[in-house]
C-alpha cells in the first residue's frame, strides 16, 4: 500500500502476466573492524610512507510482533482489522518482520544489504517483480569527497516522517501519509553535505517502488533541500515523473477475453508530482514535536481509443493532500508518550476503493493515535490506542453495519540490536 498504488497495481498486472524527510536509518550495534595497509607514494626522503584505512562490518536489525483488535468491528472496504495503513491490521496476534542490516563501509566506498522477513516486510516490497520481497534496500556508496556521496540501487525513501522500521518509528501503527506516500526507490542517488547543517539529495530513480528493474522506460526525478542542528531539523522534498509509462511504448496494449478477441484497450496515468515537508524539533529535555504535511497529485494520462489511436484521456488530475501532527513527552528514563494527529483526504478517486469517497470521488480521514515507548533495555513495549473517523462510511460494527469511525487496540514489542 504505497503510492500511486493504484497505477502500480495496473503496471505490474501488465509487466507480470507478459514477463514514505527522515529516512531510514540502521541502528548498527555489532560490529567488526578490519584494517587494511595502502602504500602512498614515497616522500622526498625517498621512503614509502604507510596509511592504514580503517573498514567497518556491522550487523544490526530488530524482531517485532503485535496482538491487535477493533472491538469487534473491520474495515469494510479491505477486510482487513485496521484502517487503510499499512502493517499490523491483522485481528489477534500476528507477526510483524525480523530486519537484518548489514553494512560494510571503508574511507571512500561499502555498501547496505537490508534484509526483511514476515508479512510487514513482505507489505514493504509489494512492487517486486520476481516476488522475493526480502530486499528492503540494497545499495553501494561512494563517497566523491567530503561534500558528496553517490548512491546507487534500492533505498527507502527519503520523503515522509516515518519509515519501514518499527525499531525507529515511535508509533508501532502508521500513518495514512506514510501509507500512500512512496515506500522504495531504485536508481542513482547524490547526497550533499552543504556545511553548517544545510544538506540535500538529488536522485534519478525507476517509476515508485518498482524496484528490480524498469519495464516502463520511464524515470522518476527526486530532490531533497534540508538544514539540520542538533535540536532538530527541516526537509523540503520532491517526486516527479510518470509511474506507468507511455502507452506508445508497450508491445501489446490491449486486453483480451480467454478466446484471445480484444475486449478492451489499456489506459496509462499521466505525471506524478508530490511536494513533501518534514520537520521534528526537541524543543525541551522533555518534549519533541514532529510535523509533516505531503501532497500527491497525479495528471490524467491517455488511452487506446481504437486500434493505433492514442488520445488524451478525459477527466481531471487524481490528489491527496494530508498533515500530521506529532507531539511527545518523555516522563522517564523508559516511558515515554506520543499522539499522533493526522488528517487526509483524496480527491476525484484518488487511491480507488481504499479510502472512502462520495459520488465525486472525494473523501477524507481524522485519525487519533495515542501511544507509549516503555523501554526495558533493547526491547521497546508499545501499547496504541487508535481512532480513526472518516467522512463517508468505511468501517462495519460488531453487528456489521456501517459506520464511519473505528476504534482499535494495538500492543506491539520491538527487539532492537
Amino acid at each position: 500500500m504505497k503510492t500511486t498504488k493504484l497505477c502500480i497495481g495496473l503496471l505490474l498486472a501488465v509487466t507480470l502476466t507478459s514477463t514514505h524527510s527522515i529516512a531510514q536509518e540502521a541502528v548498527l550495534a555489532s560490529s567488526t573492524t578490519a584494517t587494511t595497509t595502502t602504500t602512498t607514494p614515497t616522500t622526498p626522503e625517498g621512503e614509502a610512507k604507510k596509511e592504514e584505512e580503517v573498514k567497518t562490518f556491522t550487523i544490526s536489525g530488530s524482531v517485532d510482533t503485535y496482538f491487535r483488535t477493533t472491538l469487534g468491528g473491520k474495515n469494510g472496504l479491505t477486510g482487513a482489522y485496521g484502517p487503510s495503513t499499512s502493517f499490523a491490521d491483522l485481528k489477534g496476534f500476528g507477526l510483524g518482520m525480523a530486519n537484518i542490516i548489514a553494512a560494510y563501509g571503508g574511507e571512500k566506498a561499502g555498501f547496505t544489504a537490508d534484509l526483511v522477513f514476515g508479512p510487514r516486510g513482505q507489505a514493504a516490497v509489494f512492487g517486486t517483480a520476481s516476488g522475493q520481497a526480502i530486499i528492503n534496500q540494497m545499495y553501494a556508496y561512494y563517497k566523491l569527497n567530503d561534500k558528496v556521496t553517490l548512491n546507487m540501487g534500492q533505498f527507502n525513501t527519503f520523503l515522509g516522517y516515518e519509515v519501514i522500521s518499527p525499531a525507529v518509528n515511535f508509533h508501532y501503527s502508521t500513518s495514512y501519509l506514510f501509507s500512500w506516500g512512496p515506500f522504495n526507490h531504485t536508481g542513482l542517488r547524490a547526497d550533499f553535505d552543504l556545511g553548517n547543517g544545510l544538506v540535500g539529495k538529488l536522485a534519478v530513480m525507476n517509476p515508485t517502488d518498482i524496484v528490480e528493474f524498469n519495464p516502463v522506460n520511464t524515470y522518476t526525478l527526486g530532490a531533497q533541500i534540508g538544514k539540520t542542528s542538533d535540536a532538530g531539523g527541516i526537509w523540503l522534498n520532491i517526486l516527479y515523473g510518470d509511474q506507468d509509462g507511455s502507452l506508445d511504448t508497450k508491445d501489446d496494449p490491449y486486453e483480451y477475453d480467454e478466446d484471445g478477441n480484444i475486449v478492451g484497450f489499456l489506459a496509462s496515468a499521466g505525471s506524478l508530482f508530490q511536494v513533501d515537508l518534514t520537520t521534528g524539533w526537541n524543543l525541551s529535555d522533555k518534549f519533541y514535536l514532529g510535523f509533516n504535511t505531503s501532497h500527491q497529485t497525479i495528471a490524467t494520462g491517455e488511452e487506446f481509443v481504437a486500434e493505433g489511436e492514442i488520445e488524451d484521456s478525459e477527466g481531471d488530475a487524481v490528489s491527496f493532500t494530508g498533515f500530521a501532527v506529532y507531539p511527545k513527552i518523555t516522563l522517564s528514563e523508559t516511558f515515554a508518550l506520543g499522539l499522533r494527529a493526522e488528517y487526509f483526504s483524496v480527491k476525484k478517486g484518488h487511491l480507488g476503493d481504499y479510502i472512502a469517497q462520495d459520488a465525486d470521488g472525494d473523501g477524507s480521514v481524522t485519525a487519533f493515535t495515542l501511544t507509549g515507548n516503555y523501554k526495558a533495555g533493547a526491547l521497546t513495549i508499545i501499547p496504541e490506542l487508535r481512532l480513526d473517523s472518516t467522512s463517508e462510511d468505511t468501517f462495519l460494527d460488531a453487528d456489521d453495519e456501517p459506520t464511519d469511525k473505528m476504534t482499535s487496540f494495538a500492543l506491539a514489542a520491538v527487539y532492537k540490536f
